[in-house]
């Protein structure tokens, strides 16, 4: 059950962080929250794995500033890249022009 929980919080930080950092307008609406919530799925099932139990406030921590660091990351390097490859697009479109 807290699965659901988790992901749905992730979900909720990947929205947060998509209208927060700039370049919100170089990827799709739906990217960084799905990013978010599958980081927080795969975190605290791996923490499950590794024997944390939900009770511990340890797996709640490691799993939420996990998914806020690796949304970020994700979503700066998502805007970069897409930034650099819409340039280059439009200089190659424009014969050099641009």
């Amino acid at each position: 059950m807290e699965l659901a929980y988790v992901t749905v919080v992730g979900l909720g930080i990947g929205l947060l962080l998509r209208y927060l950092l700039p370049g919100r307008r170089m990827h799709g609406v739906a990217l960084i929250p799905a990013i978010g919530a599958i980081v927080a799925a795969v975190l605290w099932t791996g923490l499950t794995w590794l024997s944390f139990t939900p009770h511990e406030p340890w797996i709640w921590v490691i799993t939420f500033a996990g998914t806020v660091g690796i949304t970020l990351i994700v979503d700066v390097i998502v805007s970069r890249v897409r930034m650099t490859e819409d340039a280059r697009e439009r200089h190659m479109l424009s014969g050099g022009r641009v």
